[in-house]
């Protein structure tokens, strides 16, 4: 956090206890560092309760500044992107013009997919879920990609795939089309819903991705 430019720390303004939101205003405040709060989905929260949330995080003295949002219909937004924009400093091109990330394509790929999966689910359930790109392969038809949907009950494996895989089905079409989009090829996607309790805890899934696991 101590090379970033600004720090956003997003804030679910519907969920009650958030144990996970503790834990960085607390890492924020042993680092000293100012960040700006985003207050999400305020279009269904409760005004008061909003404002009792906002003055609660706020009062801890990590933030600088606050903003509420709606993700879903867009409220808010446009003036915290003018302000992330105004905050950015000026500096040179360290990739292609075209170039679309730095993230590799498999990880890229599992993102668009958690992407689809947080945007139609709602409440605590896009929390309980990962997805892993297993394989992604150019082929003479294209590329074909397969991914596994880990969550961690048997419950919420049924939610995914919803009535005759409907939900599912759903999803996959999302996020193969904006994938051939973005790769400019025809894209095969494969995806599986496996349920696997405690797979935040499972290091392999950090180190695979060359990240670090404490």
């Amino acid at each position: 956090m101590n090379e970033a430019d600004e720090v956003v720390v997003v804030v679910d303004a519907l969920r009650k206890n958030d144990p996970e939101t503790d834990d960085i205003i607390e890492a924020l405040g042993h680092k000293q560092i100012k960040a700006i709060l985003l207050l999400n989905k305020v279009d269904r929260a409760d005004k008061q309760r909003l404002l009792n949330l906002a003055k609660k995080l706020f009062d801890t003295g990590v933030f600088k500044e606050v903003f509420m949002v709606s993700a879903m219909n867009g409220e808010g937004v446009e003036d915290f992107k003018n302000k992330i924009k105004s905050l950015m400093p000026e500096g040179p091109f360290y990739y292609d013009e075209d170039q679309i990330t730095d993230m590799p394509l498999r990880m890229f790929a599992s993102e668009v997919v958690r992407e689809k999966l947080f945007l139609n689910l709602r409440e605590e359930l896009p929390y309980s879920l990962t997805v892993e790109t297993d394989n992604f392969k150019e082929e003479e038809k294209g590329i074909r990609i397969e991914m596994t949907i880990y969550v961690e009950k048997e419950g919420q494996k049924k939610i995914i795939l919803g009535k005759n895989g409907s939900f599912i089905k759903k999803i996959g079409q999302s996020a193969r089309l904006e994938l051939q989009e973005i790769l400019e090829s025809k894209v095969n996607l494969f995806l599986f819903v496996k349920v696997k309790e405690n797979w935040q805890e499972d290091k392999t899934r950090y180190t695979s991705q060359g990240l670090k696991f404490d």
